[in-house]
């Protein structure tokens, strides 16, 4: 089929029923999720079948509708390979099941990015077809080879054998920092752990952001000094509490006043350190870390090279956060590798040049 941007072009998609097709993708997830763990462990469960079977024969009916042809490939396929778990030919196995939540999401992106008028090219929507098509005829024994090398293609990264190459580094210690560092870096410290108590869907982020922050920055060589990094995981959102407390812990999605005021958090953060003599380079990664490779980004709208190397991490290592949350149903693993898949989904929004040591050690987390 041709690419979904060209299609997307020369059809035209009926955005507003787009926007409902977008939300019944997200309404259904979590059941899907749960449909495909009870055939993994009841293969014959026909409640099961008859439950996915549904969704995707709804899905494809709804694709057609919005003229979503490339969702309606996705769901057809899927909707394939469900009959025959119900005819009793295959079986959902773990990498076949992952296969299909990851085409899932990979539907609710695509949804997206057509509503947004954003590039869904990197998404990889005909190497998905593609790899559920073959799926869909395949013989049991060839599943998990097949649903294994589509995860692999389309997440970006190879799962290897487990391996230590890139172990999670510990935080910084107190003990390690000199001088009248000290005391800076715990108030920047006690700062974090003050908005961690604010939503517990905060409690435990700034030790997971450093973990990865670490990690990745280790995996590239070191290119950002470890302590201006960490400086900048602790202050990145502290800007957040000089907001309006309905604005930035609201559920659901954000007028257009209330963007612009959220908008405004890298700068207070930011605001705060370079008051304080030394901290210029978290600073400026403070202030850049929602800035954009194609400069869609804010405050500053800036793109490329006039981004710091810093927040060009930082963006990455903010949005894995924000992803596992999203997908924290899930389960650890699963979550890690379909908030993997999305990082590597992205090009436009983040720099390639720290994807690949994002993968080195998101691929060592996810096999641990």
């Amino acid at each position: 089929m041709a690419s979904l941007d060209d299609w997307a072009t020369e059809h035209g998609l009926d955005k507003e029923v787009l926007n409902d097709y977008l939300e019944t993708i997200i309404d259904n997830a979590r059941l899907v999720e749960t449909q495909i763990d009870v055939l993994r462990s009841k293969p014959d469960s026909l409640e099961a079948i008859a439950t996915l079977f549904r969704i995707f024969h709804n899905l494809k009916g709804d694709a057609l509708i919005c003229r979503f042809e490339a969702g309606e490939q996705v769901a057809h396929q899927i909707e394939s390979i469900i009959l025959r778990v119900r005819s009793g030919e295959i079986k959902i196995t773990e990498f076949l099941g992952e296969a299909i939540l990851l085409a899932y999401d990979r539907l609710e992106l695509a949804a997206r990015a057509l509503i947004d008028d954003k590039p869904p090219t990197q998404l990889k929507i005909d190497e998905v077809i593609q790899g559920l098509t073959e799926l869909s005829t395949a013989k049991q024994d060839k599943l998990d080879l097949l649903a294994r090398g589509m995860i692999e293609n389309i997440s970006g990264f190879r799962l290897a054998e487990q391996t230590a190459e890139h172990e999670v580094i510990p935080l910084a210690s107190v003990e390690s920092v000199a001088g009248d560092r000290i005391d800076d870096l715990l108030f920047f410290r006690s700062l974090a752990w003050q908005l961690e108590q604010r939503s517990p869907l905060f409690q435990g982020r700034t030790s997971r952001n450093l973990q990865l922050a670490h990690a990745i920055n280790e995996a590239a060589g070191k290119p950002i000094d470890p302590l201006q990094l960490e400086v900048a995981i602790y202050m990145h959102d502290v800007g957040m509490m000089f907001l309006p407390e309905p604005v930035w812990l609201k559920a659901g999605a954000l007028s257009t006043t209330e963007k612009m005021l959220l908008q405004r958090h890298p700068n207070y953060g930011a605001g705060l350190l370079v008051r304080i003599p030394g901290w210029e380079e978290a600073a400026r990664i403070v202030a850049q870390h929602h800035e954009k490779q194609d400069g869609r980004g804010y405050p500053a709208g800036l793109k490329g090279n006039q981004i710091c190397p810093g927040a060009k991490l930082m963006a990455i290592v903010d949005a894995y956060e924000s992803v596992m949350l999203k997908q924290g149903h899930r389960g650890q693993g699963r979550s890690m590798l379909r908030a993997a898949a999305e990082i590597n989904a992205s090009e436009q929004q983040f720099a390639t040049e720290w994807i690949e040591p994002f993968n080195r050690v998101a691929r060592a987390m996810l096999e641990a």
